[in-house]
């Protein structure tokens, strides 16, 4: 009996020896006479899903390349024609403004009373009235026909006595807000009365720039007494005109609130 590689447990003449006279049948003698065909098989399952996993990438990118390659061959670039020159030396005709329609109307005149060979057209009747426009002549037309506006009528302005509060170009003191204080600290004169009693703060003054800039409607909105809220009306109505505050293109009214300082020094 060959023993040589008796240390091989999976050795078929190893295994015959060890389950000679016993139940072959059992699960060992089964796994040891077969190992050599399951490793073979193993040994191939595994060579197959490495060459899959090498392969498989690569056939993808092929498979894309092909099929992007295959997109941009069914465009087709497409070459539009130049447009003709525009010949700017002959102007544009002009458009074909048609005719405005012509409402029908019928001649109506004032009776007189003359004799009947003299009588060069008999009026219209009631019945023709009724249904025609009445006018010194007669022509034909539409007599459903609605007298249309003038072409170019006058419109007025929408904002005509309306007072903004904002306005897309605010009123301006000339020469800017720096100016404006430095005018208020030159022309105010603190009243006596609220310098002997110690008075000072803040007087609020509301006024309206008008569409030429002129100062109009002043009037104290809160003040501190002493005389001050006088002075400071006294002075904004004393101010040079404004430029004009502006809403869509045009000059309008705007309502201002001034604040007016009074500090003993």
């Amino acid at each position: 009996m060959n023993i040589q590689g008796w240390d091989d447990a999976v050795n078929p003449e190893r295994a015959e020896l060890v389950f000679e006279g016993r139940n072959k049948e059992f699960g060992g003698y089964v796994m040891r006479k077969k190992y050599q065909h399951r490793l073979f098989i193993a040994m191939i399952i595994s060579f197959s899903a490495i060459i899959l996993a090498v392969v498989i990438p690569k056939i993808s990118s092929w498979l894309s390349r092909t099929a992007e390659s295959t997109r941009s061959g069914i465009s087709e670039e497409v070459t539009l024609a130049e447009p003709p020159p525009i010949d700017k030396s002959t102007p544009p005709p002009p458009p074909v403004v048609p005719p405005p329609p012509v409402q029908q109307t019928i001649k109506f005149t004032p009776p007189k009373v003359v004799k009947d060979e003299e009588v060069e057209e008999p009026p219209p009747t009631q019945e023709e009235t009724k249904e025609v426009q009445v006018s010194t002549v007669t022509q034909e037309g539409d007599k459903d026909l609605i007298d249309l506006p003038p072409e170019n009528p006058v419109v007025g302005d929408p904002d005509e006595g309306k007072i903004f509060t904002v306005v897309e170009e605010m009123p301006s003191f000339p020469g800017g807000e720096s100016k404006l204080f430095e005018y208020l600290s030159k022309n105010i004169k603190y009243p006596p009365v609220a310098r002997e009693n110690g008075i000072q703060g803040r007087v609020y003054v509301s006024f309206v720039v008008d569409k030429d800039g002129k100062i109009k409607d002043a009037v104290v909105r809160r003040g501190i007494g002493g005389g001050c809220d006088e002075e400071a009306l006294r002075v904004v109505k004393s101010m040079p005109d404004w430029k004009p505050g502006r809403q869509n293109g045009r000059n309008v009214q705007v309502q201002y609130n001034l604040p007016v300082n009074f500090t003993l020094k």
